[in-house]
């Protein structure tokens, strides 16, 4: 696949993320709505293994502390979005996932930015110090999206370099999507119970959608990672805190929402300069 329509596979599932991370902002249950999005996951690879082999040994141990990032990530999610604003969190964890996957890949393997890729990341960051120390701040609020961008670019290394030695894009997601999928949907079944029900009944159908776009966003990812540098491809995806940041200004008519625009549109231009900058 030419590397052009990667990039665009990629782009297109950071906008998919945005609209799937609104969904459960504004659901009345943020667990259950998340566990039907690893639902449609855990399908997914349950179906694809009727197809495809699986990740080669070596791969395990990048897989398995990849799914340990997503829980990680999950919980930190649905906390940051009870105590704060999808248009303050989510930029805030989405743009400094690329900042510091950039730097975890350059101390783990080696990956060497180009002093337009550097010059991306200072970009970014100054449009995330906005962010963090601009009015309408919350400090919790902005210390648990923080260590939420530390887990996205700990999943996002982990698999990049896993599915690298897996010898099977599918396969790997396959059974990274069963791995969170069960430990989710345990949870929410443990911690919710009866109302599951009520919960599937109102918004099981926008969860279960949600779920295909995560999915699909996610898979766009590891194949690009296959064939392209990886902080590049991390940065690019990354670009939905801009659509994310609108999204809570609009539709969930958050305060701030100019200034939070243009400081993740900031951030949003110093990700894309770190994804596609080569000088």
């Amino acid at each position: 696949m030419p590397r052009e329509v990667l990039y665009v596979l990629v782009l297109m599932a950071a906008v998919g993320h945005a609209v799937w991370n609104a969904l459960i902002k504004g659901s009345g249950d943020r667990v259950l709505m998340m566990a039907a999005i690893r639902l449609v996951g855990l399908l997914f690879g349950l179906g694809v293994l009727l197809f495809v082999s699986g990740p080669s040994r070596a791969s395990w141990p990048w897989l398995m502390t990849a799914a340990l990032a997503h829980y990680a990530y999950y919980a930190l999610l649905i906390w940051s979005y009870g105590i704060g604003e999808m248009s303050l969190v989510y930029p805030l964890a989405r743009g400094s996932a690329p900042v510091l996957l950039a730097g975890l890949a350059f101390l783990a393997v080696g990956e060497r930015l180009s002093r337009g890729q550097a010059a991306g990341v200072g970009l970014a960051s100054i449009g995330i110090l906005i962010l963090a120390f601009g009015p309408g701040r919350d400090l919790r609020a902005c210390g648990v999206a923080l260590l939420n961008g530390a887990t996205i670019a700990g999943y996002s290394f982990c698999g990049g370099v896993g599915v690298r030695s897996a010898g099977t894009v599918l396969g790997f997601q396959a059974w990274l999507e069963i791995l969170t999928g069960i430990g989710m949907l345990t949870f929410a079944v443990a911690s919710r119970g009866r109302s599951i029900f009520p919960f599937a009944r109102a918004s099981g159908g926008r969860g279960l959608m949600a779920g295909v776009i995560s999915v699909a966003g996610y898979l766009a990812f590891l194949a690009a990672v296959t064939v392209l540098p990886l902080a590049p491809v991390a940065a690019l995806r990354e670009t939905s805190a801009i659509f994310g940041t609108v999204l809570g200004a609009v539709v969930f008519r958050e305060e701030f929402g100019l200034l939070r625009i243009s400081a993740a549109s900031l951030a949003a231009a110093g990700i894309v300069a770190l994804a596609l900058s080569t000088a």
